[in-house]
């Protein structure tokens, strides 16, 4: 009876070590598999310039990949370019505030478009205050989402969008956040600023 119950012992030991390498080896598939959906693509590049223009780097990585899927020669049918979308008469406005001339095919280099998508989203968080409002505005303009803050039916403060009108607005506003938080937690990131969202 000792002896079958040893041996009943050891099966369980044996057992429970399997499942936990089994678990081991699960958890890191998954972390594995949810980089590789969510890569850290031109990581030097985002880290810089999130840091730069003060926005938090899980956005920016999660602005890039909703925007292009980190695809640097993406187009969209309204004429943005690059990893970060801009579309080229944002391009030249954002110049004017830098002083720098370039031309919009620039915006296929990765740097320039980082650097100038990480600018734009600076300006955006800092004039808006709130990360959905400053994404409402990257994706449909900031005079429209100025325009929506004015009607009591979207804004009940004017400062922040309580709702976002253009469902495509609001849906791409949900998912970059939704993103950023997949960024924060597959990589360990801290949050870094714009908590409200």
């Amino acid at each position: 009876m000792k002896k079958t119950t040893t041996n009943y012992v050891k099966l369980l030991l044996s057992l429970l070590i399997l499942l936990i390498v089994s678990v081991i080896i699960i958890v890191n598939s998954v972390s594995l598999i949810l980089q590789t959906v969510y890569p850290k693509e031109y990581s030097s590049l985002i880290e810089t310039y999130a840091e730069e223009y003060d926005v938090d780097k899980a956005l920016l990585y999660a602005l890039i990949e909703c925007e292009s899927g980190f695809d640097k020669n993406a187009v969209s049918s309204v004429g943005a370019k690059g990893l970060t979308q801009i579309t080229p008469e944002t391009f030249k406005w954002l110049q004017s505030k830098t002083g720098e001339s370039y031309t919009d095919d620039a915006l296929f280099e990765p740097e320039v478009s980082i650097k100038y998508g990480a600018f734009f989203l600076g300006m955006l968080l800092e004039e808006f205050g709130d990360t959905k409002t400053a994404l409402a505005a990257y994706h449909a303009g900031r005079g429209r989402v100025n325009e929506w803050l004015e009607n009591p039916e979207y804004s009940k403060d004017s400062k922040k969008l309580d709702v976002i009108p253009f469902e495509d607005t609001s849906a791409y506003a949900q998912k970059v956040i939704r993103v950023k938080d997949l960024y924060c937690k597959i990589y360990k990131m801290e949050v870094e600023q714009n908590a409200d969202s």
